[in-house]
């Protein structure tokens, strides 16, 4: 499965064209965020996404866990947004 890691900078159009183009192609993808501002630009790719993707008869749905991540030795907590075709 495809893993799409999103920043606080990461642009959210992007990401959601990133998302709907392997949505597409494989039908889910992971997203990882670490802190507020990665997870708000996730979420908001996601909504973006749904959008290019909903003229193509694609229904999206996410699941949202938590996930601990290795950053250089240190370990963080962050989010990890599932999102598949419903």
């Amino acid at each position: 499965m495809e893993v799409l890691k999103v920043s606080a900078n990461s642009k959210p159009l992007a990401v959601a064209g990133a998302i709907a183009g392997v949505i597409r192609t494989q039908s889910k993808v992971e997203i990882q965020a670490i802190g507020a501002g990665a997870v708000n630009q996730a979420i908001k790719a996601i909504a973006i996404s749904r959008g290019y993707v909903a003229p193509g008869g694609i229904e999206l749905v996410c699941i949202p866990s938590f996930i601990d991540i290795s950053i250089n030795g240190e370990e963080r907590t962050g989010i990890r947004l599932l999102v598949e075709v419903r």
